[in-house]
């Protein structure tokens, strides 16, 4: 068994104090005996507009962010899954929201760029999000072999969509990492049902890590960053503030679980459609 850990904060516009903040978070973990570490969606940088991002952009494989999480991960042999950072894309008005994976020496072992983009008016409120106008969109899901099991990357929004699990589910997925930063009103009504969903219908882990608190920018987001496993047991969480939460990943027991409740050999989807 492995442990693994998941880290939640409240980031805000400046970039040294987030890292700084990341870095003690990741120490603390590391310490309670984390191997694998998740950090939560923009955990470098959430500026006081969206835009604000294109600033700190940084080029594939260079850049203080991508040095951070590297040093990060050698320091402290750990695994880390960097939550989500700002990388250039084609369009020179946009970037990539890009979620990397570190080993415990400090290599990059895999990128997933955010699929689905949360572009939506939230209701009874004038809260309104358009990330596709700052962001352009990855078109491929992202798996990577790890000593924790093989691992799924989401990001936020991408929760919503289960045919992306799925999918990742279908080249062996054992364990779903999904750094996020979930709307307050979202959050309260959707998080825990969505990830707990996510690891009930994969049978498999699901390691969340949030943005929880309040921002210098004025938006609030909704926090509970969880561990659960493959029965939608919630192992552990974090319902508001900085810190980390922390559990065990059992390979066997995904593999117990698939063998005796074979739900996922039990698919299918009929060919033919009754009007």
């Amino acid at each position: 068994m492995s442990r693994v850990a998941a880290v939640q904060m409240a980031s805000g516009p400046n970039l040294h104090a987030n890292l700084t903040e990341a870095g003690r978070l990741v120490s603390r973990a590391v310490d309670a005996g984390a191997e694998l570490v998740v950090l939560p969606e923009n955990f470098a940088f959430m500026g006081m507009r969206e835009a604000d991002k294109l600033a700190i952009r940084e080029t594939e494989g260079q850049g203080p962010i991508q040095q951070f999480l590297a040093e990060q991960a050698d320091k402290h042999r750990v695994w880390i899954v960097g939550g989500t950072i700002p990388l250039a894309g084609q369009d020179p008005q946009r970037i990539r929201s890009a979620c990397l994976v570190f080993d415990d020496h400090g290599a990059r072992r895999a990128r997933y760029d955010k699929i689905h983009l949360f572009d939506v008016q939230l209701p009874d409120n004038d809260e309104t999000y358009e990330e596709s106008t700052t962001i352009e969109p990855g078109e491929q899901i992202t798996v990577v072999d790890t000593p924790f099991g093989r691992l799924g990357l989401a990001i936020c929004y991408d929760l919503r969509f289960p045919e992306l699990f799925r999918r990742m589910v279908n080249e062996g997925v054992e364990v779903f990492a999904i750094p996020s930063a979930f709307t307050a009103i979202t959050g309260r009504a959707h998080w825990e049902v969505l990830v707990r969903a996510r690891a009930i219908e994969n049978l498999s882990y699901v390691v969340a890590a949030a943005q929880g608190g309040y921002h210098v920018n004025g938006r609030e987001t909704h926090g509970d960053s969880m561990i659960v496993d493959p029965w939608g047991n919630v192992l552990d969480r974090l319902p508001r503030g900085s810190g980390f939460v922390i559990a065990e990943i059992d390979l066997d027991k995904v593999r117990s679980t698939r063998r005796h409740f074979p739900a996922l050999e039990h698919r299918k989807i009929p060919c033919e459609i009754r009007t």
